[in-house]
């Protein structure tokens, strides 16, 4: 087993291990990031950034730019449809301390795809291409990519995209199993992950239904992927990073934290928030992760009732010590 867990190269950057935060939207900002290096991400993913917001100098995104100095390798993920401009602002952003450059080729969110960016690129193979191709020759960091299985059933083309991606200079390529169409429903498809990395020589890591340990190591040793990338199994539990790689290392099922440490986590996270944010926004944003930190114990949906009425980070301090 203990092969399963080890570094990972993406082009010039080596990562410590193999698994890997999947960017989320809303999820994964600078506080909830920094929380999943410590607890053994080799790499996490930031929340996904509109080429054209940065062009544009939108005020919001230059949040969503900010890294902390404490964290691990980050990758940065950019969406957009030209060639031009997404290159050129991945030059721009270049000097910030980010490892890895990831385009964004799968998002299914109707008003990314009904703009032409994340996974309507799926159906625009020769245009994903440009602009990967554009993306590498503008930076130096390694580029990777994120796609999905296809557009929809009848449209699977995860194999010939990664092909593209690695023709157009790409340093990995991210593949999560479920069309656009599926969102995030049904499951995920592996068969066509192995088939991708059969395909390809540049790593492919896997994505989609990886909960645990186990299913880590099922996605891995089923599909020759070379990393694991956990998206919505990771909210609330970043700690699910070090029960993998102890899994992955010796077999070894770590316990479930215990209250007190959800307590910990929970009041050090919003902590943070507060720190980046303010704590208007702060506490808002905290809202959705103690919903997810104390998802599935008792009383937790009286809990979440309780918590979206917390207005400060005392509220949340309060609430906490209730648990």
């Amino acid at each position: 087993m203990n092969h399963l867990l080890k570094p990972l190269a993406i082009g010039s950057v080596v990562l410590e291990n193999n698994l890997i935060l999947a960017p989320m939207a809303g999820v994964t900002d600078l506080p909830f990031r920094l929380l999943c290096s410590e607890q053994g991400a080799g790499l996490a993913g930031m929340e996904m950034v509109s080429a054209k917001a940065i062009m544009y100098g939108n005020k919001n995104t230059e949040g969503l730019l900010a890294i902390h100095p404490q964290e691990g390798p980050v990758s940065m993920q950019l969406f957009g449809s030209d060639p031009k401009i997404v290159s050129e602002m991945a030059k721009r952003i270049e000097e910030r301390p980010f490892a890895v450059l990831d385009l964004n080729m799968g998002c299914p969110v109707p008003k990314i795809v009904n703009n032409g960016e994340g996974s309507a690129l799926m159906r625009e193979p020769k245009l994903a291409g440009e602009i990967i191709a554009a993306t590498v020759k503008a930076i130096g960091k390694p580029v990777t990519v994120k796609i999905r299985k296809g557009f929809d059933a009848d449209h699977v083309n995860a194999v010939q995209m990664a092909k593209i991606a690695e023709d157009a200079g790409a340093a990995a390529v991210a593949v999560h199993g479920r069309t656009r169409e599926q969102f995030y429903s049904g499951q995920a498809d592996w068969e066509i992950i192995a088939r991708v990395k059969e395909a390809v020589s540049i790593p492919v890591i896997g994505n989609g239904d990886v909960t645990d340990g186990e299913s880590a190591e099922r996605l891995l040793t089923q599909t020759g992927c070379d990393g694991v990338m956990i998206g919505r199994a990771a909210r609330g539990n970043p700690w699910l990073f070090g029960q993998i790689a102890a899994y992955l290392e010796n077999g070894r099922i770590q316990p479930a934290p215990s209250t007190e440490e959800k307590k910990k986590m929970i009041l050090r996270h919003a902590a943070l928030q507060m720190e980046c944010k303010g704590e208007y926004t702060g506490v808002r944003e905290m809202r959705k992760h103690l919903s997810w930190y104390t998802s599935g114990m008792p009383g937790s949906a009286r809990f979440r009732g309780r918590v979206n009425q917390a207005e400060s980070f005392a509220d949340i301090e309060q609430l906490v010590e209730a648990m």
